[in-house]
C-alpha cells in the first residue's frame, strides 16, 4: 500500500518525507489501512482510495512526535512545515479524500471510478452529505476523472512558491454531493 501511495505521491510528499525509501517506511509504518477502499490483482494491491472522516482519521497518519522521530528535531522541523500545506481536514457531514492511486499500467480501465463508488458508500455510512478533494494543477487526467463522477470545482488557491519544490503551483478544491444512490456500491446517481 505505501508503495503504490508514494509511486503516485510521491514528488509532492518527497520534500517532506524523503528520500523515498525514507518515505515510503514512513507511510507503511503510519498508514490506517482502515480508512482506504483497495482493489487487488492477483493478490496484488493496485489501487487504493483512503478517506479521512470529521474525526481527524484517515488513511495517511502520523504525528508531530512521528515525523520528529522518525526524520531528527533539525531534520524534522522543516518537514512538519512542509507537511502542514498538505493537511486537510473534513468537516462535520464531510468525508476527504486522503489519496487515489491506480498502479500505471490499470490506470483508465475505471479502478478508480469503482473504488469512488465505493467511498461514497462509505460516506454515506457515516452520515456524510459531501465529499471533498484537492486536485493539482498538473493531474488533468485526475480532475476530468473527478468532473466525470459529479465533483464540481471550488477554490482554486495558487501555490507558485511549491512550483520547484514540490511540482505544482495550484490546487482546486472539488465537492460531490452524496446522495440516496451512493448508499449502494456500483449505483450511479
Amino acid at each position: 500500500m505505501a508503495e503504490l501511495y508514494w509511486e503516485a505521491f510521491g514528488r509532492k510528499l518527497g520534500p517532506a518525507l524523503g528520500p523515498a525509501e525514507a518515505g515510503r517506511a514512513f507511510l507503511a509504518a503510519h498508514l490506517h489501512r482502515d480508512r482506504a477502499v483497495v482493489a487487488l490483482r492477483e493478490g496484488r494491491i493496485v489501487a487504493i482510495a483512503g478517506y479521512r472522516t470529521a474525526d481527524g482519521r484517515g488513511l495517511t497518519g502520523g504525528g508531530a512526535m512521528d515525523v520528529l522521530r522518525a526524520y531528527g528535531p533539525v531534520r524534522g522541523l522543516p518537514r512538519l512545515a512542509l507537511l502542514t500545506v498538505l493537511e486537510r481536514d473534513a468537516s462535520r457531514g464531510e468525508m476527504v479524500m486522503d489519496g487515489l492511486a491506480v498502479a500505471p499500467e490499470l490506470r483508465g480501465l475505471g479502478i478508480g471510478a469503482r473504488l469512488l463508488q465505493e467511498v461514497y458508500a462509505i460516506a454515506a455510512e457515516h452520515g456524510c452529505d459531501r465529499l471533498r478533494l484537492d486536485v493539482i494543477d498538473v493531474n488533468p487526467r485526475a480532475r476530468a476523472l473527478y468532473e466525470r463522477q459529479g465533483f464540481r470545482a471550488g477554490v482554486t488557491r495558487r501555490t507558485p512558491l511549491l512550483r520547484n519544490l514540490m511540482g505544482f503551483e495550484a490546487v482546486t478544491t472539488m465537492h460531490r454531493t452524496i446522495t440516496a444512490a451512493d448508499r449502494i456500491p456500483g449505483a450511479t446517481s
